[in-house]
């Protein structure tokens, strides 16, 4: 009997563990802790803790710990880590395990101030892992910004292989999947709709966030749910040394910072506000025109977000945390008897016990509960209509590291999450209850996986990351499972050049209704069941790095496929809204994406920044099988966002001691979409109504105009008597370009029969040249 994918799996890293040689033959002992930033930024992941005198050292893991096996005796260590001083210690290691954790105070070299990534290009260039970008809230600071506001999640837009859905989009279509099809993670909880202002605005408040991880390809196994993409997000811890603030006041919004010890050594504590205010002038220019009876009121919009962070540390191997979230986006208008509201917004709980198990063994268990909900609300004389889809979520996992001698470096562990759906809950009265109208589904599912998985150093030349995710979803009485294998390997040619490789498998289990081009708050997420089957990809990626200059510039060229399955569209004439039976509307077909990225950074010198050029392809395409519709006579079309090019380059340079000058320029093709290649006209059987009937050719047969546009920004560093301050100034779109949002038609009628003789396209753009003031604090 052939032995199964998994048996062979499990065998390989049985082997593989066992048959490492011991790292010394003399006695030995390990040290192991944490590293931290004094400043408040949390722990550092990525940062290098070593023995130059042994020419021994280890990193940091994602969470800020290490392991460094040391033969007994005296010895001095040093920790080092991008924009932060080097901290030395001398410390006797014995043959028991060791405690020793540092924190480490910021750089003064005010140069270390224009910092790209969080690891260094020689960090990043030995990793085994590819398709991975790091960026830390200090660097898209520096970036110009959309009316000042600092935008993580657009930062990430200027990354290649990241595209945006359109002009000002928050959104992140990654190596041609849909928004949905990213897994985005706040302190390992889900946040379901990242997006504020319609897709605008992330929901991210930098000021709380330490730095962002995106995994574009060779997905890790302890992630999974997702087709596209991982966007880690990891919140800030609050200073372990003193009470400081940080904020900033902007044109549309401002925000501010508290954190600091609450026992010293022991808790820290983080809060986080921002708020927008736009409804505070609309409101005042509402009062002001009441009494004029032409006047149309303008609506109020706002939106706020809340963070919260608290660690506690019980004891050397034990440390408790919480994170929290909250934010919600308002929409109401009113006139003389009628009113509107929409408001929408995400929240979460995450409770985390991080325990050192052993010398080598850390186990991390998270509790945590997140929500998405959207609510539309009307009232017109003597009627009211209100409208809410939520979804929400309680997930338990556990994690495990285990860091062995010979290389190795284990992860495996376990998840479950109990999902709860609310799908189009109308409610529709009279304020007499004379006549009343309900609707709406709601369902319930259960998510878990297991997983594990092996980064190998074979030799100095070749290290390998492999392992398997067993995931499995629940709804409705249908059951689906599966594995997912995850293989990257990178082999080492020179001490500057390297090969990369990933294979990777996912899976999708709940998918987002739309039919729309863009993500809206109004898109429903809806769980696979009898009727739905996931969403399934793979995807493999081949690379090439070269470190320049000595390690002062990084370049990489990575190709990419993927094939996608089960890919979900809606038929003409769907509804989203009050729709008791919507998977009867769904439409299922297939998918695939291709491309080459290429990248070029620097992150040291008085100069740093990045180039990103992406060539690829998107398609999807849905045949009618199973007697289902099809889509453009069930031919392969491209999706809306196929864009062919996409460039950017982003600059940052010290001009002075105190001024910093930043640019970013953008350039990509532009969106497919379909339109009419004719019109005839239609007349009733009684002769009095004409309409006008067009007529489509294939879908997404057009393109837009190309999109580029360049934002300028200066940082001009201020001299208080207290703490730090800044006044960051911003040119969005600084040669006025006007990109294309959308197309429409205005039809011209004749003057004296009055019927329409033609149709004239028309293109609508957002956003001209915005400049922009935002003044940073830090006391």
């Amino acid at each position: 009997m052939r032995p199964s994918f998994l048996q062979l799996t499990l065998l390989l890293l049985f082997f593989s563990l066992t048959a490492s040689p011991p790292l010394f033959a003399q006695q030995t002992g390990k040290i192991s802790g944490y590293v931290r930033a004094a400043d408040g930024n949390g722990v550092l992941p990525g940062a290098t803790v070593a023995v130059p005198a042994l020419g021994l050292g280890a990193n940091t893991d994602s969470k800020g710990f290490y392991t460094l096996p040391l033969p007994v005796g005296s010895h001095t260590v040093q920790v080092t880590f991008v924009g932060y001083q080097t901290a030395t210690r001398s410390i006797r290691v014995t043959e028991n395990s060791q405690t020793v954790s540092f924190s480490l105070e910021p750089a003064s070299s005010q140069l270390q101030e224009v910092v790209v990534e969080a690891n260094t290009l020689k960090q990043k260039f030995n990793s085994t892992q590819m398709s991975v970008d790091v960026l830390t809230s200090r660097e898209a600071k520096l970036l110009p910004a959309l009316f000042g506001e600092v935008d993580l999640i657009k930062t990430l837009q200027l990354k290649p292989g990241v595209q945006s859905g359109g002009e000002g989009s928050s959104g992140l279509y990654v190596r041609g999947g849909g928004p949905d099809q990213n897994l985005v993670l706040l302190d390992d909880a889900i946040i379901y709709n990242a997006s504020h202002l319609f897709g605008f605005f992330s929901v991210f408040n930098p000021d709380a966030v330490h730095q962002v991880e995106l995994y574009k390809g060779g997905f890790p196994a302890q992630f999974g749910g997702k087709l596209s993409s991982v966007v880690d997000v990891t919140q800030r811890e609050g200073n372990n040394e003193k009470i400081q603030a940080t904020g900033g006041l902007g044109l549309i919004s401002s925000r501010l910072t508290l954190d600091g010890p609450i026992v010293k050594d022991k808790a820290t504590f983080l809060v986080s506000g921002r708020r927008t205010y736009f409804d505070v002038f609309t409101r005042q220019i509402n009062r002001l025109n009441e009494d004029n009876k032409d006047y149309s009121p303008i609506p109020d919009y706002y939106f706020y977000d809340l963070n919260a962070k608290l660690n506690y540390r019980l004891s050397n191997t034990d440390e408790l945390s919480f994170s929290g979230y909250f934010g919600r986006d308002f929409f109401t208008f009113k006139d003389a008897g009628f009113s509107a509201g929409f408001n929408w917004g995400n929240k979460m709980g995450a409770l985390s016990w991080r325990r050192k198990l052993s010398p080598n063994l850390f186990a991390t268990t998270t509790l945590s509960g997140t929500g998405y909900q959207y609510t539309i609300s009307n009232n017109i004389d003597v009627f009211t209509f209100k409208l809410t889809s939520e979804i929400n979520d309680v997930g338990l996992k556990t994690d495990f590291d285990l860091l062995l001698d010979g290389g190795h470096s284990v992860k495996f562990g376990a998840m479950g999450t109990r999902h709860q759906f609310t799908i189009g809950n109308l409610n529709f009265n009279s304020q007499d209850n004379s006549l009343a109208i309900e609707a709406g589904s709601d369902y319930e599912a259960t998510e878990f996986g297991l997983y594990a998985g092996d980064d190998f150093e074979v030799n100095p030349q070749l290290s390998v990351n492999y392992g398997l995710r067993f995931s499995g979803f629940s709804s409705g009485g249908k059951t689906y499972t599966g594995l997912e294998p995850r293989f990257s390997a990178k082999y080492k040619l020179s001490e500057s050049l390297s090969l990369k490789g990933s294979y990777a498998g996912m899976r999708q289990y709940i998918h987002l209704a739309t039919n729309s081009g863009a993500t809206l708050p109004t898109d429903v997420w809806y769980p696979s069941n009898q009727f739905v089957a996931p969403q399934r990809s793979q995807q493999a990626a081949l690379g090439i790095s070269k470190l320049l200059a000595d390690g002062k510039f990084l370049l990489t060229n990575e190709l990419y496929y993927k094939w996608m399955h089960n890919q979900i569209d809606f038929r003409d004439g769907a509804n989203l809204f009050v729709n008791d039976n919507l998977e009867q509307d769904f439409l299922f077909g297939k998918g695939r994406s291709y491309g080459n990225e290429i990248y070029f950074e620097k992150i040291k010198g008085r100069t740093t920044g990045w180039i990103g050029y992406t060539l690829s392809w998107t398609f999807r395409k849905f045949d009618g099988r199973n007697g289902q519709e099809d889509i453009n006579d069930g031919n392969w079309f491209p999706t809306r966002y196929d864009r062919r090019h996409d460039l950017s380059i982003v600059l940052l340079h010290k001009l002075k001691e105190r001024i910093s000058l930043t640019g970013a320029f953008v350039y990509g093709s532009g969106n497919a979409f379909s339109l009419p290649l004719a019109r005839f006209p239609f007349q009733d059987v009684e002769g009095r109504d004409l309409e006008v009937v067009p007529v489509y050719s294939d879908r997404n047969s057009f393109r837009m105009a190309a999109y580029h546009r360049l934002d300028l920004g200066l940082v001009w560093k201020l001299q208080p008597k207290r703490g730090e301050s800044d006044l960051t100034f911003s040119v969005y779109n600084a040669y006025n370009r006007r990109n294309p949002y959308f197309v429409y038609f205005d039809e011209v009628e004749d003057e004296q029969q009055q019927v329409p003789v033609s149709f004239k396209a028309k293109q609508v753009s957002l956003f001209p040249v915005i400049p922009s003031v935002t003044y940073n604090f830090k006391f």
